[in-house]
């Protein structure tokens, strides 16, 4: 698709364009949490404790006296952090599991998609906290659990398209000059499969922050001080019915990223991959 008619259909496309714009809101808030939240996450003000929403604390205060406006923005780091570090590793691991199922056949295709389809078949929460129990508690191990349990959807389809392109005219001209296997799954293969990939890595992101906050509600996850949203709601249960507010931001923090990376996958889906539009 030539430039002109990809800025064209970005216009367009107001999944794209709305997505695009509140992603890029979130990382504006992770990246700059410094500079817009008035305190640390994790300073306290003992005479402040529930404070409703106000001038100087506009999300309102917790039952340590510590801003949650300050906490949701600077929790917008753990969702980004999430985000971009289980996508890299379920991108690694499924890509080299479908490049090599798809491209080898046989008995590497069917052990490998078994796998694949035993990972896909189990629920991602119980697996994860299955991982956990191994790993031990902490972010860092719950980004990993769940990455190493979402991976097969990636497998499964680089496994399909790579299937319909290892036979291609220019994948057999490499093969011709003796080029290696691992130089045409990755060079001739991999390049042609890439637009797939990033929509589904868009597509996928909802769930693993979803999943990763899931986990830190249980106990899971990060542990305090930490201002992730899943822990901010976990805390917010014991005073919901006095203090609202502790609940209802971080609650709209998190809907606002989740819908702003799902809109995000459904415009990259329509632009990258017109078979898949959405009508």
């Amino acid at each position: 698709m030539k430039p002109g008619k990809i800025l064209t259909s970005f216009y367009r496309n107001r999944n794209l364009l709305i997505g695009g714009i509140m992603v890029v809101i979130v990382v504006f808030a992770a990246l700059f949490a410094d500079v817009i939240s008035p305190y640390n996450f994790d300073d306290s003000f003992t005479g402040d404790k529930f404070t409703a929403p106000c001038a100087e604390h506009l999300f309102g205060t917790d039952d340590f006296g510590r801003d949650m406006f300050s906490r949701v923005i600077y929790g917008s780091r753990i969702s980004i952090k999430v985000a971009v570090l289980a996508a890299l590793i379920e991108i690694v691991i499924g890509v080299s599991i479908g490049l090599a199922a798809g491209y080898y056949g046989g008995n590497a295709d069917r052990t490998l998609s078994f796998l694949g389809d035993l990972t896909w078949s189990m629920p991602p929460i119980i697996m994860s906290m299955a991982v956990i129990t191994v790993l031990g508690k902490g972010l860092d191990n719950v980004i990993i659990a769940i990455a190493v349990v979402s991976w097969a959807q990636y497998a499964r389809i680089v496994r399909a398209k790579t299937q319909s392109l290892k036979n291609m005219a220019f994948v057999e001209t490499g093969q011709a000059f003796n080029e290696s296997d691992f130089s045409l799954m990755f060079r001739y293969i991999l390049p042609n499969i890439v637009p797939s990939i990033i929509v589904l890595a868009s597509l996928s992101i909802p769930s693993t922050i979803m999943s990763t906050t899931a986990l830190s509600f249980l106990g899971l996850g990060s542990m305090p001080p930490s201002p992730d949203w899943g822990l901010l709601l976990a805390n917010s249960m014991r005073s919901i019915g006095n203090a609202p507010w502790l609940a209802i931001y971080p609650g709209l923090a998190l809907v606002f990223t989740v819908f702003a990376f799902n809109l995000l996958g459904e415009g990259l889906r329509d632009l990258l991959d017109p078979r898949m539009k959405t009508r």
